[in-house]
């Protein structure tokens, strides 16, 4: 008999390996190699999903120019925030990977998109990790319509797609693709080969059938998503629910989208009753106290397709030792660092005997750079012991030569701004508009130092 064939594949990013080593050659992380057993596929097996009577076509070429296209019709999720990540609706063939941390409420939004589509459209929701009586309990505690919803409980990729010749939908829900296994597959539940082997099982149903398929992916205890990282390549779009501690709030994020714009992000608010969607996500960031503190200052960030005012908060303490710390929550610490080294040699102030935290209020991560100006003037704030201006709002982006320079979408974030009653805003001199922005005093910067003088006119 033939001796079975080993392979080590990297949890991380899915390269195989002939040997086990303990660090990854491809992204150098540590202790992130699995092994499992390679198993010859069966003749005519890579042509079709076994058992589920959906063959291959043979494959065709065609000229690019006569390839009829159509626009593509979403489905609708009933919900304005997650249609606002998707990019418009789940699209036909598409496969969903939606990621999060344990409790954040993915099954229970997913249980909610799935009872309202199904109202319209067939559909079928099948979890590996709840009977279906637990199922129902959860969707009359949250008062979801049962009627039309078909649901089932199972494990086997090869029996999903069995129930989805017998049961036609429009959209499945696979509810966890860490608990599913193929067959053709020699390896346990939740293996490396086991996850992308199932994935690329559904994927093809996917395509085949034009089934939109949601799949729910766990994520490990570093906050990444479970499973080899070639799972995010294989699907269409990859959205994040993330769940800050001590918060009812739920922020849900695309981090990859075929069909729509990046980084787009969606606020729900988890209730008795299942989540709900916030209309005006900015008013709940914006929760401030009556009497002002040193070290806090509103900027206007823009996530995907509009923009959103958080607030960012800054402390600036005397160092305790030869190290002074540099902490950031929601922002990169990089750019810290590179800021507090601008301020002090474009401005004369020093702060490398202070620690220094940063934080974005409400758990929201800030990614672009429209954020640098408001985090200066933060530190400035607390290291001053100064109490900025309530109403006051400032964006832009600073470069290492102590320049500021414009972001995009500046007019956008000032009507954003003047809605939520800011009056005074310190802005890039290039995102000053040629129309002003009525009841809001916006004063254009080139410099930090310019910056620096504009906030002492503030009075």
């Amino acid at each position: 008999m033939a001796k079975a064939k080993v392979a080590y594949v990297c949890d991380d990013c899915g390269v195989e390996h002939p040997k086990w080593q303990g660090q990854c050659s491809a992204c150098g992380k540590w202790n992130t190699l699995r092994e499992f057993t390679l198993q010859r596929a069966a003749a005519g097996s890579g042509a079709s999903v076994a058992g589920s009577g959906y063959s291959g076509a043979p494959p065709e070429v065609a000229r690019l120019a006569e390839v009829e296209t159509a626009a593509l019709a979403r489905m609708p999720t009933g919900m304005h925030e997650l249609d606002r990540v998707l990019g418009g609706g789940f699209v036909p063939g598409s496969v969903v990977l939606i990621g999060g941390d344990p409790g954040a409420g993915k099954s229970t939004l997913l249980l909610q998109v799935a009872a309202a589509i199904s109202g319209r459209e067939p559909m079928l929701y099948v979890s590996g990790e709840e009977s279906l009586q637990q199922i129902a309990d959860r969707a009359r505690r949250l008062s979801l319509p049962l009627d039309d919803l078909l649901v089932a409980v199972e494990t086997r990729v090869e029996a999903i797609a069995e129930l989805a010749q017998k049961h036609p939908p429009s959209a499945i829900v696979v509810d966890s693709i860490q608990v599913m296994h193929a067959e053709s597959a020699g390896s346990v539940p939740g293996s490396v080969v086991q996850v992308r082997e199932s994935a690329a099982l559904l994927t093809r149903l996917a395509k085949q059938t034009l089934t939109t398929v949601i799949l729910v992916g766990h994520v490990t205890k570093e906050g990444n998503l479970a499973g080899p990282k070639v799972l995010e390549h294989m699907i269409d779009c990859f959205v994040m629910l993330d769940s800050p501690a001590g918060t009812r709030f739920r922020t849900l994020r695309s981090q990859k989208n075929r069909f729509g714009a990046v980084n787009e992000l969606g606020v729900f608010a988890m209730t008795e009753t299942g989540l709900k969607e916030v209309a005006n996500p900015s008013a709940i960031f914006l929760q401030r106290p009556k009497e002002m503190s040193p070290g806090s200052v509103v900027t206007v960030t823009w996530e995907g397709t509009r923009p959103l005012l958080v607030e960012l908060q800054a402390l600036v303490d005397e160092s305790r030792s030869g190290y002074p710390r540099r902490i950031a929550v929601g922002l990169d610490p990089q750019r810290i660092g590179m800021h507090l080294a601008a301020l002090h040699r474009h401005c004369g102030l020093s702060l490398s005997d202070q620690d220094v935290f940063a934080n974005v209020v409400g758990g929201v991560r800030i990614t672009e750079t429209g954020a640098d100006l408001a985090t200066v003037l933060a530190v400035l704030s607390s290291f001053q012991n100064r109490v900025l201006p309530r109403n006051l709002v400032c964006f832009g982006e600073l470069g290492l030569t102590g320049e500021v320079r414009a972001v995009p979408n500046g007019q956008e974030r000032l009507r954003e701004a003047q809605k939520h009653g800011f009056v005074q805003a310190i802005v890039p001199r290039a995102n000053l508009a040629k129309d002003p922005v009525p009841g809001i005093d916006v004063k254009g910067v080139t410099s930090l130092k310019q910056t620096l003088e504009a906030v002492e006119a503030l009075g």
